[in-house]
């Protein structure tokens, strides 16, 4: 058996009114219901930031390759009209 604690949070009573709603129509509790959120909110944003520091790390390697920010710029303007361009590459 998993081991829990338990925290308060405080929420806006419309948000309130949404997850007492949302409780009694899945016939989860409140508190069911709010660690599933958390749990997966925490996982988004794990990923998201083990992303970006795996992002910094290969920037701020010595061969990191780089395309002008004016170059991948002008190429996003082209997107969708008749003088469309190749992305540009390093």
């Amino acid at each position: 058996m998993s081991e829990t604690t338990t925290i308060t949070v405080r929420l806006d009573a419309n948000l309130k009114t949404k997850l007492e709603a949302l409780s009694k129509s899945t016939q989860r509790s409140k508190s069911w219901l709010a660690a599933a959120a958390i749990a997966t909110y925490i996982e988004q944003e794990s990923w998201q930031i083990e992303q970006i520091e795996a992002a910094v790390t290969q920037a701020d390697l010595p061969d990191a390759e780089w395309i002008d920010h004016e170059e991948v710029s002008g190429w996003l303007t082209s997107w969708g009209t008749d003088a469309e361009t190749a992305a540009p590459c390093p």
